[in-house]
């Protein structure tokens, strides 16, 4: 018989309060995943459409925004369904499916980050190579890699974590993530031989290669003309509020959530919704509102649509 436990939803601070505003709490997350949905497509859809946005940098942005929507959708239906359900249950077997494809993406997310901070570093530090160097193969090679290096690495990670035995059966958290850890047992050491590995290959060392790139991208705009600064901080600067709000929350997964010691309630309320909630809204508005391109194409969009409206009444 498959092994059920309780996902006890620390946000609403237990069983009863759930089942109390379950549908207020459906309707809410419903409408929240449709924005997710709905505005990370659209940026999507204007890249595909638009030949003047098929380069490196918006095939990037393409591909993050489409991570974001796999990754709500990772989360989102089961979390409505665990608001109509009496009880919030969940098999060990899909929970460990739900902790691969969520890290797995998280990683994605990082990795197509650190790209995306090649692609500018090419493009303001060697202007004249950029064309040579970013071509179709090298995109081709970093959307490869950037998606199967962290699946890769997680493989390992899912595969000894659902041969574990477990001592307990609760979880106080929204979705599976790393604090399935402290359901087992026994504390495996292949497990925290792999987090490490994971950790180096997805964030430490390409952390190490942006604050290298943006370094070089600073150096260069500091003994530029106005009009490169510009430049650089038109493109540059959405990709650094992703990545800085990404890279603090990613922190608070990987270190806070595995600390023994009782975190704030509040804090991890705060944390827990930026990951499932703000990071997922927060890219595509950046980079529809922020980026000069994708925003004229967005309002040309937008225009067209009311054209289209007012004609039809």
């Amino acid at each position: 018989m498959e092994e059920e436990f309780n996902a006890t939803y620390l946000i609403f601070d237990g069983h009863v309060e759930v089942n109390k505003y379950r549908y207020l709490y459906f309707v809410f997350i419903f409408i929240v995943y449709l924005l997710i949905i709905c505005s990370n497509s659209t940026i999507v859809y204007l890249i595909w459409k638009h030949q003047d946005l098929h380069e490196p940098m918006y095939i990037f942005i393409a591909a993050l925004l489409l991570n974001c929507v796999l990754l709500s959708t990772n989360i989102y239906p089961k979390l409505l369904i665990d608001f109509l359900s009496e009880k919030q249950i969940i098999s060990y077997k899909a929970c460990i499916v739900q902790y691969f494809m969520f890290y797995t993406l998280a990683g994605s997310e990082f990795l197509l980050l650190t790209a995306m901070a090649y692609d500018r570093y090419v493009s303001i530090c060697k202007p004249l190579q950029y064309p040579t160097i970013m071509n179709k193969r090298t995109i081709r090679i970093l959307l490869a890699l950037a998606w199967l290096v962290p699946a890769c690495h997680l493989a390992g990670l899912a595969t000894i974590s659902s041969y574990q035995r477990l001592c307990s059966f609760t979880l106080k958290v929204i979705f599976c993530n790393n604090t399935i850890y402290k359901l087992f047992c026994v504390t495996s050491k292949a497990i925290f031989v792999f987090g490490v590995f994971f950790l180096l290959n997805v964030a430490v060392f390409p952390v190490i290669f942006i604050i290298y790139t943006y370094s070089r991208i600073l150096i260069i705009c500091y003994r530029s003309s106005g009009e490169v600064r510009r430049k650089a901080a038109q493109t540059c600067l959405p990709h650094l509020l992703v990545l800085i709000n990404f890279f603090f929350l990613l922190t608070y997964d990987v270190v806070i959530v595995r600390l023994e010691s009782d975190f704030p309630k509040t804090a991890r309320l705060i944390m827990t919704l930026q990951l499932v909630l703000y990071t997922p809204l927060f890219n595509p508005l950046i980079y529809g509102l922020k980026m000069r391109e994708i925003s004229k194409h967005l309002r040309r969009l937008f225009r067209q649509e009311k054209t289209n409206r007012c004609c039809f009444y």
